[in-house]
């Protein structure tokens, strides 16, 4: 009686291409110790700023003038009613800080995601098609360049009024050049390539081409870039909020509690440092992932 071979699948076989792929990411990205260190850190802060009211349910704006300018509970003075003490209106700061990490963090993915919309597509469009509408959004993208950032964004925002949906919408939009020129460079050297050509060849319309062929192909630089520059968009919102010109009040984030309490610094330095340390520590989380991330998905970086 003949035996039959079972052979079992190995995890390569099961995993597709794209699974394997970003499995691989992640080992690469788990060998380095800084990225390691800034992904669970990130992730610590998602976590906290995700789950903090099932440990933490103080309301942010709820006052208190008799306990004005508490100090931190570790502080003569101090109680852990309030563990990081209290503003100049008696607010407490850790609920403060908690609640604005949702804000912050909320315009800096999402104003990122429009701007990763805007620009892969354009870009798609400028770099595979060429011709007049390369030129077009090429000369569009050149006057976004020279006009300061920051200035497009106030102009724009003193317009159309200061709300959550208007801040993310100008950043995105403001930041779409950088993603559109990243995409445009690589598709002008990826449709000439051979599987492109010989799409093209058999009469595969362009429109699988630029999003079945050439998309999955530019993907890997958007992710480093779009990591990177979730902490530039944060910072840009901490900076208008502390100008007044970003989230309006009274939602608390963090560029608005450094703009309220600046008068305070010599006489409550912690209502500066707090939020200047969430800051810090954020975008240096951030940027020690993308630094790792783009590391991962160099291969001329993988053993090094």
């Amino acid at each position: 009686m003949n035996q039959q071979t079972v052979i079992k699948p190995s995890i390569s076989d099961v995993l597709g291409p794209r699974m394997r792929f970003m499995a691989g990411t992640l080992k690469e990205v788990a060998r380095r110790p800084s990225a390691l260190l800034g992904g669970i850190m990130i992730a610590a802060i998602l976590l906290t700023s995700a789950c903090f009211p099932l440990f933490y349910s103080v309301d942010p704006l709820e006052q208190d003038l008799l306990a004005r300018f508490t100090p931190p509970a570790w502080m003569e003075g101090g109680s852990w009613t309030y563990p990081l003490g209290t503003d100049n209106l008696g607010r407490d700061v850790l609920a403060r800080l908690l609640y604005g990490s949702r804000v912050s963090l909320m315009v800096g993915f999402a104003a990122v995601l429009v701007a990763e919309l805007a620009g892969i597509l354009l870009g798609l469009f400028s770099g595979y098609y060429g011709g007049k509408l390369d030129s077009l959004i090429m000369r569009v993208a050149d006057i976004f360049m020279a006009y300061p950032f920051m200035l497009l964004t106030i102009s724009v925002i003193a317009v159309l009024g200061t709300s959550i949906f208007n801040l993310i919408l100008v950043l995105g939009l403001s930041d779409w050049v950088t993603y559109a020129r990243t995409i445009r460079g690589s598709v002008l050297s990826l449709k000439e390539k051979e599987f492109v050509e010989a799409s093209r060849a058999i009469g595969t319309p362009h429109r699988v081409i630029i999003f079945r062929h050439i998309l999955p192909n530019v993907i890997s630089p958007l992710m480093v870039l779009g990591t990177l520059r979730v902490a530039n968009i944060i910072i840009w919102e901490s900076g208008l909020s502390f100008l007044v010109m970003g989230v309006p009040p009274p939602m608390p984030t963090w560029g608005r509690m450094l703009a309220e309490v600046r008068l305070y610094i010599t006489d409550a330095w912690w209502l500066v440092t707090l939020p200047g340390l969430a800051i810090m520590l954020t975008i240096l989380s951030i940027n020690l992932l993308g630094d790792g991330l783009r590391d991962a998905l160099d291969p001329r970086l993988r053993n090094i």
